[in-house]
């Protein structure tokens, strides 16, 4: 690694009753594809990953996750792991423009960056937290190193490349709509966008005043000259960890869990999904002794469980956690837990 810059940071943002800041470190690190940005909360945990995360297009680790990792039932999660936020080369605040001409990182060769990441702050073992091109990132970097990643959670997902017909409505679309537009009816369903909430105008304004549009952009292509992933049911090519796939109800693919959805459930339903993400890590053997959230207590969870993660899932059994018990039964290694928000 040629370069390595740190700075501190300590963010502020709303706190808790009882709650003290968390201090922030950002670090950038060269790779073979160019230089990578990370900020990392927390420290280190004793016999246990980090959680890394990666966020989708149009948006940057803060604007994707905050509102989720800021969630007060996510702060008992988040007192047990260190974790990582990557932002996408060009995507961090404050990031400077591309040159014209500057060869953007496919998303293959974004995962590629990973390894570095871990490999500087000497991490082993990650639970990767993906959104639409970040879940893509996140599982291609699993099938590459099935080793260092214990679980992954995917939210809106596509593992599939775009088809020819997808390519071509994908460039009728550029022909009348902006680029804002484009990753904006990428991020969330035509419902939500026609509703014009406050949520969809604060990201409306983000992206459309975003001082490195051109970035993004760049990222929006990669993204949609991604690859298929090829998972095949039981065979080579297939997800070694457990897996958590989340679809949001406002997705307009909500029958098929992995598909470019609309809808960002953590940002619409932090509380539903830090309950499932919970269950999910209980159910990987963390957190064995954690409460019961706010949404637990009052309501009966039922959350599937299915066998694989390739188009054909096989809908094997049902996950049902009731308002008395504290803990979820794991499943099989690689078993796939499908929640809807």
């Amino acid at each position: 690694m040629a370069e390595l810059q740190e700075v501190q940071i300590t963010e502020e943002k709303p706190l808790l009753p009882g709650q003290t800041p968390e201090a922030a470190k950002t670090h950038s690190v060269e790779t073979p594809y160019g230089s990578v940005t990370f900020t990392v909360y927390g420290t280190p945990k004793p016999k246990r990953p980090a959680i890394l995360t990666y966020h989708d297009v149009g948006l940057n680790y803060k604007s994707c996750f905050q509102p989720l990792f800021q969630f007060e039932d996510m702060q008992e999660i988040i007192q047990n792991f260190v974790r990582v936020h990557v932002d996408a080369p060009g995507m961090e605040e404050g990031a400077p423009v591309f040159p014209l001409g500057y060869q953007y990182p496919s998303l293959d060769q974004l995962a590629d960056m990973i390894p570095c990441v871990l490999q500087y702050l000497n991490f082993s073992t990650i639970i990767g937290v993906g959104v639409g091109a970040g879940a893509y990132i996140l599982a291609r970097y699993a099938l590459n190193h099935p080793d260092t990643v214990e679980g992954l959670v995917l939210i809106n997902i596509d593992p599939n490349a775009k088809g020819w017909m997808d390519w071509a409505a994908h460039k009728l679309t550029g022909l009348t709509s902006s680029i804002p537009e484009m990753i904006l009816g990428h991020l969330f369903s035509q419902e939500e966008l026609s509703g014009n909430s406050e949520l969809i105008q604060k990201y409306r304004n983000i992206i459309t005043h975003a001082p490195n549009l051109d970035n993004i952009e760049l990222y929006w292509n990669s993204y949609n000259n991604r690859r298929d992933l090829n998972f095949e049911r039981g065979g080579d090519i297939t997800l070694k960890c457990p897996v958590m796939l989340v679809v949001g109800d406002q997705a307009p693919h909500e029958d098929a869990v992995m598909a470019d959805s609309g809808g960002q459930p953590q940002l619409t339903q932090p509380g539903k999904l830090t309950e499932a993400f919970k269950y999910f890590l209980q159910g990987m053997g963390y957190m064995a002794s954690s409460c019961m959230t706010r949404l637990s207590r009052s309501r009966t969870a039922s959350l599937t469980s299915a066998a694989s993660v390739d188009g054909n899932r096989s809908r094997s059994r049902t996950l049902s956690q009731s308002s008395e018990s504290g803990t979820l039964s794991s499943g099989p290694p690689g078993h796939t837990m499908e929640v809807s928000c």
